[in-house]
């Protein structure tokens, strides 16, 4: 099916959504499998001992998990503090958590200790900009003073009924928990489920269909199943091998049958456009190593264009460190999902 196409579906009985653009999967959100808090989550928190040489500090959690803080600045044992679930665990590990809150609706959000109104650097008209900055006063009128307000590039189509609102209800969320520091360890606010999570990231640009249970007529299974395979065929018969490991993800990139003179720079264009879908859809994060196929090194600022073009929008956060001394490419991405395997849990195909 042609356009924009959010689909909302469930797997092995756990909410699901997958966003289909021209009969590609671009996205996909499963709920984690096992007991939370999950990514998004904000809880109170204890604080326990700091790591030094870690430079962080564990914290007490509700449900008798821990996390890790990543600052100990001010930070004292014992102390009460509102902590959100940043990313999933590594096995093994504590939660990732942040003192840095976000309180993330459809059209806006509201970011505590980040006092302002900033509107998203993708509306670019200026009346636009204007009416958005007048709105955004009025609905934050009474706030406190270090509360502040994003407004996103969804709201570029919304109605200002809708954005005011989506900010009132936001506020009523938010001020209760931000006064809440009284007692022990507590989930305050969920994270937010796989169909939340399509209604708030997916509006921009809006889909032109939302279908519930459709994962089978948009052969979401089959993606899924082709996912979860190392190998990605790439456009002009090349092809990259996407493996993680504990310590990194490794990619490698061929050029197949193809041996003409730009077979490699051809290949490799290919696997470094397709490369951020592969990391988003497969959930993989942390340390990636590409070895693209040989290139001169005349070349490379061709790669590097093509990279910083390919990840700039999207969602999580990308360190492009760029070429090693042996020619391999380096880049960092913020694991903000489960692996998809580890999300498929027992219902992998």
């Amino acid at each position: 099916m042609k356009g924009r196409v959010v689909i909302l579906d469930r797997i092995g009985g756990r909410e699901a959504a997958a966003l289909m653009v021209d009969g590609r999967l671009e996205d996909l959100v499963i709920d984690p499998p096992g007991a939370g808090p999950f990514p998004g989550a904000i809880c109170r928190a204890v604080a326990d001992r700091p790591v030094k040489g870690q430079g962080g500090i564990f914290v007490r959690l509700p449900g008798g998990q821990s996390g890790f803080l990543r600052q100990t600045a001010g930070i004292a044992p014992g102390q009460r503090l509102l902590v959100q679930v940043s990313g999933p665990a590594e096995p093994g590990k504590a939660l990732p958590v942040t003192t840095r809150l976000l309180f993330r609706s459809r059209w806006a959000i509201l970011t505590p200790g980040a006092p302002g109104l900033n509107i998203s650097r993708r509306l670019r008209d200026e009346g636009l900009r204007a009416e958005l900055a007048d709105l955004g006063a009025r609905a934050m009128v009474g706030a406190a003073p270090d509360l502040g307000l994003i407004l996103r590039s969804a709201c570029e189509t919304a109605e200002d009924e809708e954005i005011a609102g989506d900010i009132a209800d936001l506020r009523a969320v938010a001020e209760p928990i931000l006064a809440d520091l009284d007692g022990g360890p507590e989930l305050l606010l969920d994270g937010p489920t796989a169909h939340e999570t399509a209604w708030r990231d997916w509006a921009d640009p809006p889909p032109d269909a939302v279908e519930e249970g459709g994962f089978d007529a948009h052969g979401v299974p089959d993606a899924i199943a082709a996912l979860l395979s190392a190998r990605v065929d790439l456009a002009g018969g090349g092809h990259m091998m996407v493996e993680p490991t504990r310590a990194l993800v490794a990619v490698d990139v061929n050029t197949g049958p193809d041996t003409g003179p730009g077979a490699a720079l051809k290949a490799s264009v290919a696997a470094a456009r397709e490369l951020p879908r592969q990391l988003r859809l497969r959930g993989l994060g942390g340390q990636v190593v590409v070895d693209f196929a040989p290139v001169s090194k005349k070349d490379r600022h061709i790669l590097d264009q093509v990279l910083k073009a390919a990840f700039r929008g999207e969602a999580a956060e990308t360190t492009l460190a760029g070429w090693t001394p042996l020619g391999l490419y380096e880049l960092a991405r913020r694991r903000d999902s489960l692996p998809l395997v580890e999300a498929l849990g027992p219902d992998t195909p």
